[in-house]
């Protein structure tokens, strides 16, 4: 008997429209649990490292977390998986909402899609009963309004779907999948989907699944709702109020604007303006959101109310959803100064189905260089003079890839080199082709730096968390690490001094610690997401927040009870590197090199490029891997990635003897 998972994926082919629900082996929950792990196992395996994301043959895959549809609070993420149009390296978003739990309650723990269907089409999935259904009638509708004409048209409005929008249609790079609570919003695999011709998925299941350990594992639970309700009514101290709580930051709950609008960057990423927030700013946006806010919501089975759904009458669909800081990016790009601007234009680009972080930067790197001549009124005809105005236009343009708007969407860095005339300085805040958070700072902070430059995501909110963002107020340390139970074993004294001695010149220097010590933090915090990305348990409860309820010494024991499996905190950790390992290893064989990996530019206002080259090598050689920053076969047969080891040597990647 399979505990908490099915044991089953759904096999479809959009070419042929075959459909098949094919078994998996229990080995491979053993060594890579699920979502994120056996999405990365099926991509290595399958798809041929050298073509292109829009071709047939690569796969799009849909995967709740193993914990997914269990009464583990919070396990409800889905983890889109194929290579990526933007970074053309292995793309994996996460969402929330309701689709995961639901495809587990159909039977299924993973969909694999590849092929392409002669016409527009979307996936009917109801238990047992699959079809290819027609979506001719649903060609050029937004997201919302698609998953609503579904419902409709299967009379059943409890479907749980995840479509894409006019965006991912015309093949837009940073195309997101929307869903009713959540969206796969980074990394363009809503084009990846809209290449095949699949407009929507949607679900319906009304089975169960078998827990191994079904009341201890509801013991380990009602624990963590219990740390849940303490940490809502014990906020930490000394950090920003956003992020003194837990779940996504709480953007829709809360009014106090000050940290985003003056330490991150307005307009092209280029803009710090300290001076913005004030009383009355305070008082006008709370009015504005008190009035667009229709309620706050959860995802499933999760008590935090992250999200809401926004109302606004200037959109057709009326009502979307939104969480975190959203809200903002098309503000500040635009450098707007309006609430309510931001939350009609986030209403429209979330039913054409745009990622919220790159679409603002890619219109703000428009008027850059119209301002700059670099791009002219031959390019953009009738050009609005306001800001607000010219992003509706932009947007319009992008998503249906007109004039300029078909050069934009490839995202800002293909569009540099496609415009060409100088363009090229103005892709600042890329990393790995992929836009980053709107964030100019000073002094080089060396553990961000890592996790910029190495991390796969390309995105630091899933690579961050665990440990305050900047040095704690001097007030707080010590009641800060008197209670921190989240720190892995053997790290608890080296990891509290440093929270005790981070700002202080003399001990731990402002942003300089040992690079050991960097090391170690910025392993733990990976970590984490992989194991998330992996469980299907919400970042927001564990890997992204600090002091979340789950950390690295319950999470065994949770994800024992649930499926059976013998892990403890090393073998766990063990699980987490393998998969992170074998994701890093898909990328090198797409030709990731240690040269790509940098953060923006300009990121900092002071830069160290011989430390930096340091920081690298001392990172590649901590994880195990050569100055190439790959996996040494000394390290893949150690996680039990054997066959990758082959696989490199075979490529000539990496020779049999040690290192390379």
């Amino acid at each position: 008997m399979r505990y908490a998972e099915t044991g089953y994926i759904l096999e479809v082919d959009l070419s042929t429209g075959n459909i098949e629900r094919v078994e998996t082996d229990p080995k491979w929950t053993e060594l890579y649990l699920g979502g994120l792990g056996t999405n990365a196992k099926i991509l290595w395996d399958r798809v041929p490292p050298d073509i292109d994301p829009f071709d047939p043959d690569n796969l799009f895959i849909v995967s709740p977390g193993l914990l997914d549809g269990t009464i583990v609070t919070g396990a409800n993420r889905t983890i889109l998986t194929s290579y990526s149009p933007q970074t053309r390296l292995m793309g994996f978003s996460m969402m929330g909402g309701f689709f995961g739990p639901e495809l587990k309650y159909a039977g299924y723990d993973k969909i694999v899609i590849r092929g392409k269907a002669p016409d527009l089409v979307y996936l009917w999935i109801h238990n047992d009963k699959v079809e290819i259904r027609d979506a001719s009638h649903l060609k050029g509708k937004g997201a919302y309004e698609t998953a609503a004409l579904i419902r409709e048209e299967l009379n059943d409005p409890k479907i749980q779907v995840m479509a894409i929008g006019l965006a991912g249609e015309n093949r837009v790079y940073f195309a997101s999948v929307e869903h009713d609570r959540s969206s796969a919003s980074r990394l363009g695999l809503g084009a990846v989907m809209g290449s095949k011709n699949l407009k929507a998925i949607a679900v319906r299941g009304t089975n169960s699944l078998n827990i191994a350990k079904p009341d201890k594992l509801w013991e380990l639970c009602d624990q963590v709702l219990k740390y849940i309700e303490w940490r809502v009514k014990n906020p930490i101290k000394g950090v920003p109020a956003i992020l003194s709580l837990i779940g996504s930051p709480q953007e829709m709950m809360l009014y106090d604007e000050k940290w985003h609008t003056t330490a991150f960057a307005w307009g092209h990423a280029r803009v710090r303006r300290k001076d913005f927030w004030n009383e009355e700013r305070e008082k006008e946006w709370a009015k504005t959101q008190r009035e667009r806010i229709e309620r706050l919501v959860s995802c499933y089975n999760c008590p935090m109310r992250c999200g809401a759904i926004i109302k606004h009458p200037k959109l057709s669909t009326h009502r979307y959803m939104m969480k975190c800081y959203t809200k903002l990016t098309y503000v500040m790009a635009a450098m707007a100064d309006d609430l309510e601007f931001g939350f009609e234009i986030a209403g429209r680009a979330h039913n054409y189905g745009v990622d919220g972080f790159t679409a603002p930067q890619v219109m703000a790197f428009a008027i850059e260089l119209y301002e700059n001549g670099i791009l002219t009124d031959k390019d953009l005809p009738n050009f609005p003079k306001d800001n607000r105005e010219r992003f509706f236009y932009l947007l319009d343009k992008i998503v249906r890839r007109e004039g300029i708007g078909d050069v934009l969407a490839n995202g800002v860095y293909w569009a540099a080199r496609q415009i060409g005339k100088g363009a090229e300085k103005f892709d600042h805040n890329t990393t790995k082709k992929h836009e980053q958070m709107t964030i100019k700072l000073g002094m080089l902070n060396p553990m961000y730096f890592l996790m910029y430059a190495t991390g796969e995501k390309g995105n630091i909110t899933q690579i961050e968390g665990q440990i305050p963002q900047a040095p704690l107020p001097k007030d707080y340390r010590e009641e800060f690490v008197k209670d921190w139970p989240h720190v892995p074993t053997g790290k608890e004294e080296r990891f509290k001094k440093f929270i005790l001695e981070w700002g202080d010149e003399g001990k731990v220097y402002p942003f300089w610690p040992p690079i050991d010590l960097l090391c170690e933090l910025v392993e733990w915090q990976e970590i984490m997401h992989y194991i998330d990305d992996s469980t299907g348990i919400c970042a927001g409860l564990s890997s992204f927040p600090i002091k979340p309820p789950y950390h690295i010494h319950n999470l065994p024991l949770i994800i024992s009870a649930a499926t059976g499996l013998d892990i403890d905190e090393d073998t766990l950790w063990e699980i987490a590197t393998r998969n992170r390992n074998l994701v890093r290893a898909i990328n090198i064989r797409r030709g990731l090199k240690r040269e790509d990996e940098k953060p923006p530019e300009d990121h900092w206002k002071k830069r160290f490029p011989e430390y930096e080259e340091k920081l690298l090598t001392e990172y590649y050689k901590y994880r195990g891997w050569n100055e190439k920053g790959i996996p040494t076969v000394e390290t893949l047969k150690k996680l039990k990635l054997d066959y990758v080891a082959e696989d490199f040597i075979k490529r000539g990647i990496l020779k049999e003897d040690k290192e390379s």
